[in-house]
């Protein structure tokens, strides 16, 4: 048996290279195995190969519930509630897809952080930090088309005020809007559209962009410690190989987190609501975590002005490689980008903490109170309404963030 197996990769490889530079691949191959890591390499190191699993279990679980999906208006919800009841396991394979979704951005955030504090983005890994950058806007596009496509309550009016938004905008804001919704409301049209993005358009580039991310890591291999313009080949004595090693470790850490994965699926399943009505506007309509900050942030601001300071976080994120021309990389020796990022991540959440609560009723050591649009605390007097309980302000989130 070992024999004709033997034969049988002999005569592949025979076949092979006689038709394709097949040394050139085997040898590339062997050298990326063996390619030694910087000695800083740790468990840290795990986010982004977790990230490139995600996507590997979005477009596997995509896939398998597109077979079922039926984007329009007046079967979209019910192919929905199909795949969860009817469907074998689809309960699991929607659990696993809305759920990816959320973690493939926790992932990606948690790597840019890394990133970020190990100075990985500094010459020459500019283009590697950018492509990085562009990733993660791709795949919070992705759960921004994809939120829509249960057609439930929640998702239709998230929708309406997200892509109401887009009206901000000066001179050509009309003209984005009905092009994303396809009419001046939110509507089947809408939906369609946001599908052929969801599948067909987003799919493309974020393949592309992680295909190039990917050949630039590999091609220039991870930044060292040591400052811009002084690193040094890696002594085999104190490299981490690539190899097992790194392999078994983030084989680990995978084993780990798809047990955390499943158990979220199993646990807390994603619900699928009461479909989309446009004549009734549910209460406390909020966007998806990782819309919180630039949802709450909008409200400070009118809505043009709104719109271009939502942009200038993310367009600080691009340029930083350009912006810190610093040749320090540890983050012990950069003081000032470290105390600048660590509150620009302070802020973040507190705004995201802070749109969650805004205009809802709570309990703080047994106090209720209101908090208002913007986040202020007031105490209520006589009767405590139940802890938690949301208070519309559907007229107030004209100008907020999806």
């Amino acid at each position: 048996m070992n024999e004709k197996l033997t034969s049988m990769r002999n005569s592949i490889e025979k076949f092979l290279r006689a038709r394709y530079p097949w040394d050139s691949f085997k040898d590339f191959a062997a050298h990326q195995a063996q390619k030694p890591l910087p000695p800083h390499v740790s468990w840290w190191h795990t986010f982004g190969s977790l990230a490139l699993f995600l996507l590997a279990n979005q477009i596997v679980t995509g896939l398998l519930l597109m077979a079922y999906y039926r984007p329009t208006s007046d079967h979209a919800f019910e192919s929905i509630r199909f795949i969860q009841t009817e469907v074998p396991a689809g309960w699991l394979i929607r659990g696993l897809h809305a759920w990816g979704a959320a973690l493939m951005i926790c992932m990606l955030i948690l790597h840019m952080i890394r990133v970020f504090v190990m100075g990985g983005y500094k010459k020459p890994r500019e283009l590697t930090w950018v492509t990085g950058v562009l990733l993660l806007g791709v795949t919070v596009t992705f759960g921004f088309t994809g939120y829509l496509l249960p057609w439930n309550q929640l998702s239709y009016w998230a929708t309406t005020v997200g892509t109401e938004v887009a009206r901000a905008v000066p001179f050509v804001g009309n003209d984005i809007a009905l092009m994303l919704r396809g009419g001046e409301g939110v509507s089947g049209e809408t939906l369609g559209r946001f599908y052929v993005l969801h599948v067909a358009v987003l799919p493309w580039a974020i393949v592309g962009l992680v295909s190039i991310h990917l050949f630039l890591m590999r091609l220039q291999n991870l930044a060292t410690l040591e400052r811009v313009g002084e690193e040094q080949d890696i002594p085999p004595h104190h490299a981490v190989p690539f190899f097992p090693e790194h392999v078994l470790k983030e084989l680990s850490v995978f084993t780990v987190f798809l047990g955390f994965l499943l158990a979220l699926v199993i646990f807390s399943p994603p619900e699928l609501g009461e479909p989309a009505d446009p004549f009734n506007t549910p209460v406390g309509i909020k966007p998806e975590w990782y819309f919180l900050s630039t949802y709450q942030m909008l409200k400070y601001f009118p809505k043009t002005i709104g719109i271009f300071t939502s942009m200038i976080p993310p367009l600080i994120l691009v340029l930083l490689p350009f912006i810190d021309r610093s040749l320090e990389r540890h983050p012990k020796r950069r003081p000032l980008a470290m105390t600048l990022g660590a509150l620009a991540l302070v802020g973040a959440l507190a705004l995201g903490i802070v749109g969650k609560i805004s205009e809802t009723h709570i309990r703080f050591f047994g106090k209720p109170y209101e908090v208002d649009l913007y986040g202020r605390w007031t105490p209520e007097e006589g009767s405590a309404p139940a802890a938690d309980t949301t208070v519309s302000r559907a007229e107030n989130r004209t100008g907020s963030a999806p």
